[in-house]
């Protein structure tokens, strides 16, 4: 399976059923009355984070996701069903952004789920609306429409450890040492063309997945190589594992190529702790490998680990894991030690407050959450349904606000959901 990390989908979320339009018809019963039952509700779209899944490829030719709308309301009361959810299984890392660039959801958790579409809610039938004036309504509402959205779904790579380095640096290699993943491994530059995840055993009691991210080169952060691509992949690492090729004419450009990279890409990242590990050394005799390191000692922190390894021939690697797994377990203790609770601040609306009429162009504009539903699922074909909504403006003094704003006879009203209405 290819390796996807990143697509554009369409989200739609069930319409509401409609209301029915009914009356009580039975032997010997002269005057029955409304038995409109309600629309079901439609559909949502539910995005949840499954271990089991590791990559958006499932969305490469699934490029719509669309939840059921709700069954219409029947006479004799009798509600519509609501129709089932759509359930989407993405990858634990999965973040959601609509065509604004606005996270719409973060999963990073196994079994996590939003409701990113909403289905909408099934129209009242016409037993909903008898009064002391309107004993037989003629009327019922429609179902409101399901949300629609445009999605961009990203997935960054939850890994305890992040392997960088540039191209060739044997990242590949210690990965499928120390663990039990199986990347394919070549001699030339971006051999590895997507990130590989591996799970290592430290010792019984503590295993560390680490992330493999692709060779990055100069220029990544704005697009030059492959690396740019899975640079979002070394966001949620907790350490930061960077190896260098001891074979490299300049071991410190090496080192500063990938940091400069990393910073271009998330500031923050400068932050994250990182352990320095030399590469390769096999073959090398002690003063070479001395040399390298006094190099890089100059050029990294000074609290930075520093070690030289050869993952080929399993040189250094015991000790390094033991220094890997203290890091991680310092910044995962960190992280929750910063890490806040925030209590939402919930407030009592004001239900005076819940619309406004603007006058743009010769139209009198009205807008509020509760009025556009209402309007959205006014019949507007149906001359008892338009009154029904008049009053409903009448009773908010939403009409009285027109008024105030200049509205004459024949002008016209319109909502933000489209519908429009004379005055």
């Amino acid at each position: 399976m290819n390796f996807i990390d990143k697509v554009e989908v369409k989200v739609v979320a069930g319409d509401g059923g409609k209301g029915r339009v009914s009356f009580r018809r039975e032997k010997f019963i002269a005057r029955g009355g409304p038995n409109g039952g309600d629309g079901g509700k439609g559909g949502d779209v539910i995005l949840i984070a499954n271990r089991n899944q590791n990559t958006l490829a499932q969305f490469r030719f699934q490029k719509e996701l669309h939840a059921k709308s709700g069954e219409n309301g029947d006479k004799q009361r009798k509600h519509g069903r609501g129709a089932a959810d759509l359930v989407v299984n993405v990858p634990i890392g999965t973040v959601a952004l609509n065509s604004d660039g606005q996270i719409m959801a973060d999963l990073t958790k196994d079994g996590e789920q939003v409701v990113i579409a909403h289905g909408g809610q099934g129209g009242f039938g016409n037993a909903h609306f008898v009064n002391s004036v309107r004993q037989a309504p003629q009327f019922a509402e429609n179902g409101e429409a399901g949300e629609l959205l445009n999605l961009q779904l990203e997935l960054k790579m939850i890994a305890d450890v992040g392997l960088v380095g540039l191209p060739n640096a044997g990242k590949s290699t210690l990965l499928a040492r120390i663990s039990n993943a199986q990347p394919e491994i070549a001699d030339y530059p971006f051999t590895t063309l997507s990130p590989n995840l591996g799970v290592v055993d430290i010792d019984e009691r503590t295993s560390l997945l680490f992330a493999d991210i692709p060779g990055l080169i100069a220029g990544a952060s704005l697009g030059k190589g492959l690396g740019h691509e899975f640079l979002r992949h070394i966001e949620r690492t907790a350490v930061i594992v960077h190896v260098i090729d001891a074979y490299q004419d300049d071991i410190v450009k090496a080192y500063q190529t990938v940091i400069n990279e990393l910073a271009l890409h998330d500031k923050s990242l400068l932050d994250r702790p990182e352990i320095v590990v030399v590469n390769k050394v096999e073959g090398l005799d002690e003063e070479i490998i001395d040399d390298l390191m006094s190099q890089l000692r100059k050029a990294v922190p000074k609290k930075t680990p520093l070690y030289a390894i050869s993952a080929q021939a399993g040189i250094g690697l015991k000790n390094l894991l033991f220094t890997i797994e203290t890091a991680v377990a310092e910044a995962r203790q960190a992280k929750e030690l910063t890490e806040t609770e925030i209590v939402p601040v919930h407030t009592i609306p004001n239900d005076l407050k819940t619309w406004t009429v603007d006058k743009q162009d010769g139209l009198f504009m009205v807008q509020g959450e509760n009025i556009e539903r209402i309007a959205s699922r006014t019949d507007f074909s149906n001359k008892e349904a338009i009154q029904h909504l008049r009053d409903i403006m009448r009773r908010q003094g939403i009409m009285h606000e027109l008024v105030r704003k200049g509205i004459k006879t024949g002008q016209t009203i319109s909502f933000a959901s489209g519908q429009t209405l004379e005055y």
